[in-house]
């Protein structure tokens, strides 16, 4: 026994959270090597890979760098790695992944190439197409550049986060002396195409390469030496202090400006233009350390492919996804509107395998239904045009009662909740901000109606946000129901947001910071319990990430006890299956392929009384302790029978499931007789109740 306490506490046991997510990111790489994957389809898994890694330095490496400056080296508590030693290793992973990244963009550039869709360098382009570039640089380009000179007078400038820029270095061509060199910057205008069409056909060149080309046009009088195209990352984690804030949004809107002057925290070039003097100029000017400059081997931010695939999929329809039509809800019969289907039976809806349309319905009948009193609503992320939003303006403008909390502290959506919360408030809502301190993560709606003379209360609770636009893409589960338990939960639960209460004792939910931790360690203790006496104990949990440490531990104390643990961790996983007298009877499994894997699901055998939870929190120490987040269970039957089959296939899945060895590294499933890809056989399913 002291030599498995000895090992759950031994850092062999654990993986950072930085590079686990870093191995992460390289399993959505992957899918750009995937030829199973439809070409465009691969380009946009490159664009995935750069998004993600953008977040990742303005967020965590940001938040490393910032230990580092204010001298705290305590070591984290699971890998026992040091601010700076994470760095050091980030940087040395990373710049990996980087060129791997790069070398797949030219396969994937050369095999577009057979499809007649061409990325043209400027040397290689006709008489002909230059003249009209040079028309289109003149009248479209040139009046919206700003050459800014850096001088004794001219400070370097202020750049964007994100921005792409050139550096220009000049000599003045009436100068006896050339030796004095000049430095300027241009910003590479954001709202312009970035890939620029030279022909009817799908040819195209880049826009910061028609701007070096003709840059000289900006500096009449010097000759141009060289021109380097440079991106800055910056440090864009919000500092907000809600202890002495009067106005909670107005101090988001304060600290959302400074977000795009953060200190930088990553400096991307190009190889093949990169001047080593302006190299040095920019790392003295930025204060950047060599270890975060990434000289890369083709165009910068490849986050631009996402816009260059929405550019030609419609002309090429065979190289992106087949068309999936999310299909109707299973438990919605034709001829029911969701509140007469809610009220007859608990419904089940598995996004987006079928439709997020009935949550979208559910709100728009609840505005225009004269027996609604009052609608309840967590909102964290919505989409541009939100027809949730409408909704729940309407319903205000109605004479409805509604209360909506929409969390500021969202994090890049921030801009967009401080929007949508002032129209609230415009429409008549009740709008609240959040809590001092945590994140309400949670996705909750209450619906209260007067329906013959008695009070009815309508719940959805989800695993994923009120967003109709990510539901199209991202995996979750959606349950309603009007249990009286439930609605009376879920009413006791807003008035703790909106109120001076005590922390409400439900009946069926569970919340966090208070108890999910606590009911999820009580659980695995009772299916130990029930694996002593029945030798059949077996969990499964599926979630975004794991990092907490104490429910780690239950985990690996579960497995020493015997119990089977299947672990489906999309991303960030601490935990380390297979070790010997650890965690040998864990498994962990990550899915990465055409959808998101967003939903969350906890499932515990206990000898064949399967007891099911569905949750808005992914098992992290933030979500455990710094956000409000909702675990609820499923009573139903026939839905528990639904989520375990779903279980059953993404553990059969054998085409995009990778598994984790015992040293935290990540390789395919051995395909069966038969290869699975888990998301694809649920589309079948979903396609064949209706066919």
């Amino acid at each position: 026994m002291d030599k498995q306490i000895k090992n759950v506490n031994s850092s062999a046991s654990y993986n950072n959270r930085e590079l686990s997510w870093l191995s992460f990111n390289k399993r959505v790489l992957e899918e750009a090597d995937d030829v199973s994957n439809p070409l465009l389809e691969r380009l946009r898994f490159l664009s995935i890979f750069s998004s993600n890694l953008d977040e990742f330095f303005m967020v965590r490496v940001a938040g490393l760098k910032d230990q580092v400056k204010a001298g705290f080296n305590r070591p984290d508590d699971k890998s026992n790695l040091t601010p700076k030693q994470q760095l050091s290793s980030i940087a040395s992973l990373n710049h990996d992944l980087v060129e791997q990244q790069y070398h797949l963009f030219k396969q994937v550039q050369e095999e577009l190439e057979t499809q007649q869709i061409r990325l043209f360098q400027m040397s290689e382009l006709s008489a002909e197409s230059l003249y009209i570039l040079e028309q289109y640089f003149d009248e479209q380009i040139y009046p919206i550049l700003t050459p800014m000179a850096i001088d004794a007078y001219r400070a370097f400038p202020m750049l964007l986060n994100k921005s792409l820029n050139l550096a220009i270095q000049l000599e003045d061509e009436y100068e006896q002396e050339q030796h004095q060199k000049k430095t300027a910057i241009v910003q590479v205008p954001a709202l312009l195409d970035r890939f620029i069409q030279i022909d009817d056909a799908h040819h195209y060149v880049l826009l910061e390469d028609v701007i070096r080309f003709f840059i000289h046009k900006l500096f009449k009088g010097y000759r141009v030496i060289s021109t380097s195209t440079f991106r800055i990352t910056r440090n864009a984690d919000m500092n907000i202090h809600e202890d002495s804030a009067h106005d909670l949004l107005k101090e988001i809107e304060k600290e959302l400006k400074k977000r795009k002057f953060g200190e930088a925290v990553r400096l991307e070039m190009n190889a093949m233009e990169q001047d080593p003097s302006i190299t040095s100029f920019l790392l003295h000017e930025l204060e950047i350390h060599e270890k975060d400059l990434y000289i890369v081997d083709g165009p910068l931010d490849l986050t631009c492919l996402n816009d260059f695939y929405d550019q030609v999929k419609h002309d090429f329809e065979y190289l992106i996804y087949e068309t999936f039509i999310p299909q109707p809800a299973q438990d919605i019969h034709e001829d029911e509107t969701v509140l007469e289907a809610v009220r007859k039976r608990d419904l089940f809806l598995h996004h987006p395998y079928e439709s997020f349309e009935p949550i979208v319905d559910l709100m728009r009948e609840a505005a225009d239904d004269p027996e609604v009193l009052a609608i309840k609503q967590t909102l964290y992320r919505v989409s541009g045009d939100s027809p949730i939003i409408a909704s729940l303006k309407r319903a205000a403008e109605n004479g409805k009662q509604v209360t909506v909390l929409v969390e500021l502290k969202a994090r890049f959506d921030e801009a967009n909740n401080v929007e949508w919360a002032k129209q609230l408030e415009i429409a008549g809502c009740h709008v609240i901000y959040g809590m001092i301190s945590l994140k309400t993560h949670s996705k909750i709606t209450l619906i209260v109606r007067k329906h013959e003379n008695r009070i009815e209360r309508v719940v959805h609770l989800g695993t994923g946000n009120y967003n109709d636009q990510t539901a199209k893409f991202y995996t979750d589960m959606s349950f309603l129901t009007t249990k009286r338990k439930y609605g009376i939960d879920a009413t006791n639960f807003f008035n703790y947001l909106s109120g001076y209460t005590e922390k409400p004792d439900f009946h069926h939910l569970s919340m966090a910071p208070f108890d999910i931790r606590n009911d999820l360690i009580q659980l695995i203790d009772q299916e130990i319990t029930f694996h002593k006496e029945y030798n059949n104990g077996r969990i499964i949990a599926k979630m975004n990430s794991l990092t907490d440490k104490p429910l780690i531990k239950k985990l690996y104390e579960a497995s020493q006890a015997g119990v089977q643990v299947d672990l489906i961790v999309r991303g960030i996983c601490c935990l380390r299956p297979g070790i010997p007298g650890v965690s040998e009877n864990i498994r962990v499994l990550s899915i990465v392929g055409r959808f998101l894997e967003h939903s969350r699901i906890y499932l515990f055998h206990h000898n064949g009384d399967i007891n099911i939870f569905l949750s808005s929190a992914d098992l992290m120490t933030r979500n455990m302790i710094k956000r409000v987040e909702l675990m609820f269970p499923i009573f139903d039957p026939r839905i528990k029978n639904r989520i375990n089959d779903i279980l059953d296939i993404m553990l059969r899945d054998s085409k995009k499931a990778r598994q984790q060895a015992n040293d935290g590294t990540y390789s395919h499933v051995p395909p069966d007789d038969e290869a699975l890809n888990s998301q694809l056989k649920l589309f079948e399913q979903a396609m064949d109740v209706f066919a």
